[in-house]
C-alpha cells in the first residue's frame, strides 16, 4: 500500500474551447470534472498502475463531497480524507483547442483550524506504519503550519518508511531540512530553494541541504537526478504537446511505483518520463494514455551525468 497526503485537495474542472482568446466570451465544448491536488493525481495514476492506494488530506464543504463520490469509482483507492469545515477548493483548467496549450486557474484552499490539523496527524500516524512508501504532495492551505511537511517526513522516518516530497517555497525549504528520501522539484522550485538556476549544480546543492535523492523536473528536457548511487537524465524521445497539469504528478506516481518495486534507479526514471509524456496527451490531470505510455517507455533515453561526478 502507498500514502499519498493531499492537504490542499481540489476539484479539477477542465474545460475544453476551439480558441482561447482574452476579453471575449467562450463557447465550451467539453467539460470533464475529476478529483484533484497533487496527491490525488498521483494516487489516480498509482492506481491505474496496479498499486492500492489510500489517500489523506482535507476535503470539505459540498465540493470535498463531490470530491470524495468520485474518489469512490477508483478502483483500488481507499478514501482517508479528514473533514474540515470550510470547502475544498476548484482549480479551473481552459484547454485551447486551437493550440494546444492550457490556461490554469487556482482557487485558495479551506482555513483549516489548529483541531483539525490535529486530526490529520492522528489519522496520518495511524496509517504510516502500514504503508511500504508515503507521497507529500502540493501547497499547504492556510491555517497548516509552514513546517507542516517537515514534521510529517519525521513521523514517516521514525516508522522506517521512504517518503518522497513534492511542494514549493518555504514548506520546501523547511521540508528539505528534514531529509526525505526523494525530493521532486520542477527547475524554478529548485532554483527557489538553492539560489542556482544551474540544474546540476543545484541538484547537488539540494541534497547538501538533506534530501537522500534529488529528481528534478526541466520541461521538455526530461528528468535529471542525484542520487547516492549516481547521477542520470532522462529525456523523452519527442516534445510531447497536450495539457500539462499533472504531469509532474505522473513524475511523483513513476518514482513511487518504481522504489515499492525495487527498480534500479535508470528504470525508475524511464517510467516517471514516459508517464508524464503520456500524462500530456491525456485529456485531464490524473489520467495517463496507456497506448502512449506503453509506447514511450522502450524510446527514454537515460544517460548516465558524468559531468558531476
Amino acid at each position: 500500500m502507498i500514502l499519498t497526503v493531499t492537504l490542499n485537495t481540489a476539484l479539477d474542472i477542465t474545460y475544453r474551447v476551439p480558441s482561447l482568446r482574452p476579453h471575449t466570451s467562450h463557447r465550451v465544448t467539453e467539460v470533464v470534472e475529476r478529483p484533484g491536488g497533487k496527491g490525488l493525481n498521483v494516487a489516480r495514476v498509482l492506481a491505474a498502475l496496479g498499486h492500492e492506494v489510500t489517500v489523506t488530506g482535507f476535503t470539505g464543504g459540498a465540493t470535498g463531497r463531490i470530491v470524495q463520490d468520485r474518489l469512490t469509482a477508483v478502483p483500488g483507492l481507499v478514501d482517508a480524507l479528514v473533514p474540515v469545515t470550510g470547502p475544498t477548493r476548484r482549480t479551473i483548467a481552459v484547454v485551447d483547442e486551437l493550440t494546444g496549450d492550457t490556461t490554469q486557474l487556482n482557487e485558495p484552499g479551506p482555513t483549516v483550524t489548529s483541531a483539525e490539523w490535529s486530526a490529520f496527524q492522528e489519522t496520518y500516524e495511524d496509517l504510516v506504519p502500514s504503508v511500504a512508501a508515503v507521497a507529500l504532495c502540493g501547497s499547504l492551505p492556510p491555517g497548516v503550519p509552514v513546517g507542516a511537511y517537515a514534521g510529517l517526513i519525521r513521523t514517516a522516518k521514525a516508522a522506517g518508511v521512504p517518503v518522497l516530497l513534492d511542494t514549493s517555497g518555504e514548506a520546501l525549504r523547511r521540508g528539505v531540512a528534514a531529509r526525505p528520501d526523494i525530493l521532486k522539484p520542477n527547475a524554478d522550485e529548485l532554483a527557489e530553494l538553492t539560489g542556482s538556476h544551474e540544474p546540476l549544480r543545484a541538484t547537488r546543492d539540494a541534497r547538501r541541504r538533506g534530501a537522500r535523492a534529488v529528481v528534478a523536473s526541466l520541461g521538455k528536457e526530461g528528468l535529471l537526478a542525484a542520487t547516492p548511487e549516481g547521477r542520470w537524465r532522462a529525456t523523452p524521445p519527442t516534445r510531447v504537446r497536450g495539457n500539462p497539469a499533472g504531469a509532474g504528478d505522473a513524475v511523483v506516481a513513476g518514482l513511487l511505483s518504481s522504489l515499492v518495486e525495487r527498480l534500479p534507479w535508470p528504470d525508475r526514471l524511464t517510467r516517471a518520463v514516459a508517464l508524464s509524456a503520456a500524462t500530456v496527451r491525456a485529456p485531464v490531470a490524473g489520467e495517463f494514455d496507456r497506448d502512449a505510455f506503453d509506447e514511450l517507455v522502450g524510446r527514454v533515453e537515460v544517460t548516465t551525468d558524468v559531468s558531476a561526478a
